[in-house]
């Protein structure tokens, strides 16, 4: 079938890099700017430790997280209490869900990425009304591994993982980031498709295929969507984490959501 569906589709190219500024017809309509020095809990959960790779070193721990120049800090550090905690490392990630919710649209955040082997900082989407991963769908808006000068910005789905079409239309693709300094990581939700952008440049978009049946599961996009925004550390794809290079800092300037005007 996968052989087939390859023939009768046409590749989709990527996205020549335009502007995507917050003028072009977006209006804001939602920001978090953390200026007030504590977490929001009427908007924000703290992530829970779980069984997923992204999940095995989340913590609740008050050193993982912190406030510096209005700004959110979310840290992984060495666990130096086994006896409370057998996890070797911990990390710190804030959630939305239950909480807030975003309809299709923009949504920005400005972050800071610390680097380091084993880092994996994350800001990423899941279906709010959720009840399956990943025929619901996920949004990665930004995920980043170990030192490397590049983002990964992807969308998940039935189609391209359980059925393994993750390359027509390509699913995934990276652009280069401004290391050391603050960077803007987007994405915008339409109809008909999903556009990531970094720093206002436009750099990849996954479309809707229509004449694909929707018992195919390919654009599952089109919903709400709760927010996460996590300091991750370890796992298969990122590797073993060095604890000389902790502690590890992702740190958050704001997030915004718009809706299209």
């Amino acid at each position: 079938m996968k052989n087939l569906l390859i023939i009768l589709l046409p590749v989709v190219l990527a996205v020549t890099a335009v502007s995507c500024s917050s003028g072009d017809g977006w209006k804001l309509v939602w920001e978090e700017n953390f200026e007030s020095g504590v977490i929001d809990t009427t908007v924000w959960s703290k992530t829970e430790r779980g069984g997923a790779d992204w999940a095995k070193t989340q913590s609740k721990d008050e050193r993982c997280f912190a406030f510096r120049d209005g700004n959110l800090v979310l840290r992984g550090i060495v666990n130096d209490n086994l006896q409370a905690d057998s996890s070797a490392y911990l990390c710190g990630g804030l959630v939305t869900k239950g909480k807030k919710e975003f309809a299709p649209g923009r949504i920005e955040v400005r972050a800071k990425l610390q680097a380091g082997r084993g880092a994996w900082p994350a800001i990423w989407l899941l279906p709010y009304d959720g009840k399956k991963w990943p025929d619901d769908g996920e949004i990665d808006i930004m995920e980043r591994l170990n030192y490397d000068g590049f983002v990964y910005q992807t969308v998940h789905s039935h189609y391209t993982h359980v059925l393994g079409f993750d390359d027509n239309p390509a699913n995934t693709d990276t652009i280069a980031i401004r290391p050391d300094e603050f960077n803007v990581y987007g994405v915008d939700i339409y109809r008909d498709s999903v556009v990531f952008h970094v720093n206002g440049i436009r750099n990849h978009a996954y479309p809707r295929l229509p004449e694909l049946p929707d018992s195919l599961g390919q654009f599952p996009f089109y919903r709400s969507y709760y927010l996460l925004v996590d300091m991750q550390l370890g796992g298969k794809w990122v590797g073993e984490v060095d604890p000389a290079d902790l502690p590890v800092e992702m740190e958050v300037d704001w997030v915004r959501y718009y809706e299209k005007e």
